[in-house]
């Protein structure tokens, strides 16, 4: 089988469907973020480690790459006999600076990008699953080199969930012993999974979900417009790689179908489960198996918001959802219920993916689960 180009190998921290997020030209709603680390580096009270946290899908990696291309924009000097220059008011980066092209090109020798390698001796070649030590080992290389022209040197992992336990311990290595202006940047969907020791050595800049208004606008920005769509927008929560990901996949209509299975709890109609399930078996049908779980997994959220909030109004993201969730989520009892059923299905979840599981039978044995919590 012939070895892919690098070119050809597909990038891990970009989404599908969407530019990468060094390519991105405006980020969206996460402005104080963006200030808390300006005001840290106008203050010179710069960190050497910055966890960048929140849900997927909201900026994150976006953020990594302004502070990075604003570094490395930096001029080094004082200002000379001119005096130093007014401190930056925004991350905005001079595009046709030599080291942000670089960047861009991922060619600038003060930028390291840690992220999941490409695995040419797996049979078909294919990205490992996890940011291996080796990597780590190659970001603690990089920081070990003195930059030639004495700026700032600043390394992305994206993200540092995806770690293994050698991987994370090197890193925390790292963080013990940082070198002079250097910046780490670690992008984590769930921060809490994370060793306490890799925590506690770095400031956090946390991103929150965008507004309907600037998920729209993020989202044209990408390419793609869900004006009108409603579901997408309410399934998505604010989220703009959680909207591609459901367009992509026709998150919608599977989430619709769901509803319509559980309107009939309890008393599954197996047919329509085997349907579902079936969509979701085997290699070929991975994307379709994680948005399935996904979106059973947010049906049963909602589930539990709606018995605990039992509000006035709910904003639909399926037909008669509203009467769905009225039903099987009448109360604060029930909602404790299905936030129960979350918790424990995700952990049958990442045991089968541990196990390796058929894809299919978890699906239909997380909707059984579903009908039985509903007769109960």
């Amino acid at each position: 089988m012939a070895v892919l180009s690098a070119d050809d190998i597909p990038e891990p921290d970009r989404a599908e469907g969407a530019p990468h997020p060094r390519d991105t030209q405006t980020l969206m709603g996460q402005a104080p973020a963006e200030t808390a680390f300006l005001d840290a580096f106008n203050g010179s009270r710069m960190h050497h480690a910055w966890m960048i946290t929140g849900p997927r899908g909201v900026g994150k990696a976006t953020l990594a790459w302004r502070i990075a291309k604003f570094l490395l924009s930096q001029p080094e000097d004082d200002g000379g006999m001119f005096g130093a220059p007014p401190p930056p008011e925004t991350l905005d980066a001079d595009a046709n600076h030599p080291a942000v092209r670089r960047a861009m090109s991922l060619g600038e020798p003060r930028l390291f990008l840690c992220r999941r390698p490409w695995d040419d001796k797996a049979k078909p070649p294919r990205l490992k699953k996890d940011i291996t030590v080796d990597e780590v080992r190659r970001l603690k290389s990089f920081f070990s080199l003195s930059a030639a022209d004495g700026g700032w040197r600043v390394a992305i992992v994206d993200d540092v969930d995806l770690m293994n336990t050698n991987a994370a311990n090197a890193l925390l290595k790292v963080l013990e012993e940082p070198p002079e202006k250097t910046i780490l940047l670690l992008i984590s969907h769930q921060p809490a999974r994370l060793l306490p020791t890799i925590r506690s050595r770095c400031r956090d800049l946390r991103c929150t979900p965008l507004s309907p208004q600037l998920q729209a606008q993020a989202l044209a920005q990408s390419g793609l417009d869900i004006q009108g769509e409603a579901a997408i927008a309410e399934l998505s929560g604010g989220s703009v790689g959680a909207a591609l990901r459901l367009v992509q996949a026709d998150g919608a209509t599977r989430y619709g179908a769901l509803v319509a299975l559980a309107e009939r709890a309890p008393g599954l109609d197996r047919g329509q489960a085997t349907a579902i399930a079936e969509k979701c078996g085997g290699a070929a049908n991975a994307e379709s198996y994680d948005i399935t779980v996904s979106l059973i997994d947010l049906l049963l959220i909602r589930l539990a918001r709606f018995g605990a909030l039992q509000p006035a109004e709910w904003t639909e993201a399926a037909p008669h959802e509203t009467r769905v969730l009225a039903k099987l989520a009448p109360n604060a009892a029930a909602a404790r219920k299905w936030a129960n059923l979350a918790q424990d299905l995700s952990a049958r979840v990442a045991h089968a993916r541990a196990v390796n599981l058929d894809p299919s039978g978890v699906i239909l044995d997380m909707l059984l689960k579903l009908d039985e919590a509903a007769r109960a």
